[in-house]
């Protein structure tokens, strides 16, 4: 193991007098490897740029101008993040959120935001019975 020392005890890191934008080591420990550089950039911008609640307003032009994304790839990003259960979207707020227990993902709720296609497609599965003798749903 490596001695660890301070290396510039003058600059040492304080919680900010205003914001709030401290990061959880659990982020890059359980999330980090799952995430594509460009989700990593945006939840790291989230995170700079939210309130003491975790919320933010920036809007999709102000996101792509800042962080150098197209649309696409910002749409992308922000979608690999509610997969991960790491922000909560709601135009025009988002809100990065506390890391979900490992394990523990949050379920869309009616009316509580879009679902994810995948989810909307287990739930069709989970209805649909199939009838074995003409192979296709009823």
């Amino acid at each position: 193991m490596i001695p660890k020392r301070i290396l510039v005890p003058q600059r040492l890191r304080r919680p900010p007098a205003t914001g709030w934008s401290w990061i959880d080591r659990r982020f890059l420990r359980e999330h980090g490897d799952y995430l594509s550089r460009e989700a990593l950039l945006l939840y790291l911008f989230l995170a700079a740029v939210a309130d003491r609640h975790g919320l933010s307003f920036y809007s999709d032009h102000a996101l792509t101008c800042r962080l150098r994304l197209s649309q696409p790839m910002l749409e992308q990003a922000r979608e690999q993040l509610l997969e991960r259960d790491l922000i909560a979207h709601q135009l025009p707020l988002v809100q990065v959120l506390s890391l979900p227990s490992p394990g523990v993902r949050r379920r869309a709720e009616p009316g509580q935001g879009l679902m994810l296609l995948g989810d909307v497609f287990r739930q069709v599965a989970a209805t649909a019975t199939v009838d074995p003798k003409r192979r296709t749903a009823p």
